[in-house]
């Protein structure tokens, strides 16, 4: 994901001749992706869970919710915070250590995603204005990093809230707060199913689903988040090249197209 992935200028090369002829290196066609799995309630002590493979990436997303403070601004709302590891074990170029920007990135964009299309609404996470709200926390492990990570990260955290339930708290008393947790659980709704697809531009070309090698020589990428009618809910643009506006427009207009093939699969492995 960083810019200090080192590859030969041969290789890149031939990267971008097959683009020429509208081929990949694996045979892929331009807007092709690779196999898309989807697995929930894969962590049995986390409250909603999801592994999602894309051809050789994989990432496992887990949800935890625990009661908390809300913040002074939004007394009324529960909170979602969103974080990313990126794992030495799923790539060499990925380092121990405090968040790195990539994982920053790709953390704050699968948040914006989910946060911007109200998947979720907070208010409903409110037990006691001001005084308790349920905190959901998205972790996401990326276990390998086959390129893509973006729309592989949205799949899986939008699967694991979708499969998300947590205990019912009873309020015995707000002034002074008093709370009972009990043992049922109540499955949390979701409001929209959001599904993000990112497009990734190498020299004139624009392909989806890269593979590790086109991920890291793209020149830059754009992710559009969509809700089921489809509406635009968010946008990020990463890397340091850049695109037209008459680029963007298309690009719009293809990401929703795969946007619609995402979202069968993610509804797929949604129990009903």
């Amino acid at each position: 994901m960083g810019n200090d992935y080192v590859i030969s200028e041969i290789e890149r090369n031939h990267i971008q001749s097959l683009l020429e002829q509208k081929k990949r290196t694996d045979g892929r066609d331009l807007s092709e992706f690779r196999e898309v799995t989807i697995e929930t309630g894969y962590v049995q002590k986390a409250e909603g869970s999801a592994v999602v493979s894309i051809g050789d990436t994989r990432i496992i997303v887990g949800i935890k919710a625990i009661l908390g403070t809300p913040f002074p601004d939004t007394p009324d709302s529960g909170v979602i915070t969103t974080s990313c590891e990126l794992s030495p074990l799923a790539s060499p170029y990925f380092e121990t250590g405090p968040p790195s920007v990539a994982a920053i990135e790709l953390a704050r964009v699968t948040d914006r995603a989910i946060r911007e299309s109200h998947a979720i609404d907070l208010s409903k996470l409110c037990m006691v204005p001001g005084k308790l709200v349920w905190i959901l926390f998205i972790d996401m492990y990326v276990l390998n990093d086959g390129g893509n990570l973006f729309d592989a990260a949205a799949l899986g955290a939008m699967a694991a809230l979708a499969t998300t339930k947590i205990r019912k708290v009873k309020i015995v008393s707000e002034e002074p707060l008093e709370k009972e947790i009990l043992e049922e659980l109540e499955p949390l709704k979701i409001d929209h199913h959001t599904v993000s697809v990112t497009s990734y531009k190498i020299g004139n070309f624009n392909i989806f689903d890269p593979n590790s090698k086109e991920d890291k020589i793209s020149d830059a990428r754009i992710t559009f988040g969509f809700d089921e009618q489809d509406r635009i809910v968010s946008m990020q643009k990463g890397k340091l090249g850049v695109y037209t506006p008459e680029e963007i427009k298309t690009q719009v207009r293809e990401c929703l197209n795969v946007s619609k093939t995402l979202r069968k699969e993610l509804m797929k492995a949604i129990p009903k």
